[in-house]
């Protein structure tokens, strides 16, 4: 099994790094392949099972676009044949069709996401998140200075019961596409859910995965429920 973590060097705000060492942990057979920014991305010329990229700053968004925009069809056959996608944070931005500045200027994204990226960068949104993904209750937090516009009702990620979605207005967050997935929510998002990432095992072919640190991980998750829940009902 090959997972390519991508622009490790920057891609990896707010604590994003944790997403693909806690994978690796649970993963300890799986190759590793850390991509700089001045190499080619592994994913053009192997085949790779799993694309990990965190959060970055604006104008290193704006570079990764450039770099990953030969790529562009690898990338969109890549989705359509199910290898597997997690980008956390503003990461998901780079797949839509374009980012807009305050001064209504566009940077084109990848278009493969048929949504936008509009940023504010005076104003930071921070919220708490609890979402509802399948069978499961996903929590996190966003910290973000652009939110995504579009109707992404029919491949949405997951469903809001505390937070916002893709911008204020919604309660459905993020993009699920085939087994790509975006979310906006910020940190060690793996960490924060341990379901997700055997969800996440079980895509990769782990028939019974098996978490490292799992007691001590779902007693975290678990606590961090009941925090949230419990926010939530005070504001009934």
């Amino acid at each position: 099994m090959k997972i390519e973590v991508l622009f490790p060097e920057f891609a990896n705000l707010f604590g994003d790094c944790w997403n693909h060492r806690y994978l690796k942990e649970c993963l300890p057979e799986a190759e590793f392949i850390y991509t700089s920014y001045r190499d080619e991305p592994r994913f053009v010329s192997d085949n790779v099972q799993f694309v990990y990229m965190g959060a970055m700053t604006e104008s290193q968004q704006e570079l990764v676009i450039e770099k990953l925009l030969p790529y562009r069809d690898r990338i969109q056959n890549m989705i359509d044949s199910g290898v597997v996608f997690l980008m956390t944070a503003n990461a998901g931005e780079i797949f839509c069709d374009y980012i807009e500045n305050e001064d209504g200027s566009r940077i084109d994204a990848l278009g493969i996401v048929h949504l936008y990226a509009k940023r504010d960068m005076m104003h930071r949104f921070n919220s708490v998140q609890l979402c509802g993904f399948e069978d499961m209750e996903l929590v996190g937090f966003k910290a973000e200075f652009s939110q995504l516009y579009g109707d992404n009702s029919g491949f949405n990620f997951a469903d809001v019961k505390y937070g916002i979605g893709i911008n204020k207005q919604s309660k459905l967050e993020g993009v699920r596409i085939n087994n790509f997935f975006s979310t906006s929510m910020v940190g060690p998002f793996a960490v924060m859910n341990p379901q997700f990432v055997k969800y996440l095992m079980r895509l990769l072919g782990v028939e019974n995965p098996v978490l490292a640190h799992e007691d001590v991980i779902m007693a975290a998750y678990e606590k961090r429920l009941a925090d949230i829940k419990r926010m939530m009902n005070s504001k009934k």
